[in-house]
């Protein structure tokens, strides 16, 4: 059923756990986590591909690799410095490459609560910030949360 809101959450496990991770999208009723990265694996224990599924199955949420919304690794850098151009090539590749996995976030959070992820911990510092500004962009009253797994809710 659609829903009155349309809620994207984006969130960065640099410094979590994927218990943590897990525990604090479930309890924000995340139902699906879409990974931004291009290449979905990791040197911290838990979150690569397999065994991060793994857990968020466990925890009841679906996962989706887009690597469609990934940075390119000659782009990171100067997207790190803040360089404009850099979020520009970013937000290009997305308009040009990723039109139809960004059409299929947004179908997505208009019918349940939806995570996107990578792992720098600040949103601003982030590529999944161009990924939810354009989503944005196509959807009037889109709602972007930033979870910070550094801060306990309670």
């Amino acid at each position: 059923m659609l829903r009155p809101r349309c809620r994207i959450y984006s969130v960065g496990y640099e410094g979590t756990t994927v218990e943590a991770l897990a525990d604090r999208l479930a309890r924000h009723g995340v139902s699906l986590l879409v990974d931004v990265r291009l290449q979905p694996w990791s040197r911290r224990e838990g979150f690569s591909r397999q065994p991060l599924s793994v857990a968020l199955a466990m925890a009841g949420i679906e996962y989706v690799h887009e690597p469609l919304f990934g940075n390119p690794p000659e782009n990171r850098e100067a997207y790190r410095q803040g360089d404009p151009a850099a979020v520009q090539v970013l937000r290009e590749r997305v308009e040009r490459k990723g039109q139809l996995a960004l059409d299929k976030l947004i179908r997505e959070a208009r019918y349940r609560d939806v995570a996107v992820l990578c792992v720098e911990r600040e949103s601003s510092r982030c590529h999944r910030r161009v990924i939810t500004d354009l989503a944005q962009d196509r959807v009037l009253g889109l709602e972007v949360v930033d979870l910070d797994l550094s801060v306990d809710p309670t």
